[in-house]
């Protein structure tokens, strides 16, 4: 099967002025490891009553689909997190920790993708809630490893019960939710590929 260099969105759509968009005026890298018929894509994407020149709309978008996902999400963290007195991404950073305590601020930012720019304040806003401590580690003064205190593996009894209330407001099946999850671990990886 023969590859095309034309964009899989201008060869699903076969329209000539999405073809002259994509070919000049926007700087948009071809899509080259995509089979010709693999434009049936963004033709999946559109509905029956959809035309070429729709390929821009904000319903037809993955991205949008997962931003207003996640804005819904996080409404529903933030009604359940009140209580813990806890924001999403503090919680985040603690659940990191019940996994596994003691670890470095720059592992704590690998597993959630955070930078020390935005994880610091995070981990100085906890630690101020008397959450966690930081303490230069003993054997590299460089690294800084992070403890739960008492009252933050206390915590964790509380909240348990906010991922069974999550799975509750998300009305899916817990299969539903699992294959969910791995479809959007996998698209991470192929986006940070």
């Amino acid at each position: 099967e023969s590859i095309s260099p034309v964009p899989f969105a201008a060869r699903a759509a076969s329209h000539s002025g999405l073809v002259a968009l994509f070919r000049g005026k926007l700087a948009v890298r071809p899509c080259f490891f995509l089979p010709m018929n693999s434009a049936r894509f963004n033709i999946a994407l559109m509905n029956d009553h959809d035309t070429p020149d729709s390929l821009l709309k904000l319903d037809l978008q993955v991205c949008f689909a997962l931003y207003s996902t996640n804005l819904a999400m996080t409404k529903v963290y933030r009604r359940l997190l009140r209580e813990l007195g806890l924001t999403y991404p503090q919680y985040l950073v603690m659940m990191v920790l019940w996994e596994e305590d003691g670890q470095s601020v720059s592992e704590i930012g690998e597993r959630l993708f955070l930078d020390s720019a935005t994880l610091t304040p995070l981990l100085k806003r906890l630690e101020g809630m008397g959450l966690l401590s930081r303490r230069r580690a003993i054997e590299d003064e460089r690294r800084v490893k992070v403890r739960l205190t008492d009252q933050g593996r206390d915590l964790r009894i509380r909240a348990e019960a906010i991922p069974e209330a999550v799975a509750c407001a998300s009305q899916c099946q817990p299969e539903e939710l699992a294959a969910l999850k791995d479809q959007l671990h996998g698209l991470r990886r192929k986006l940070n590929g």
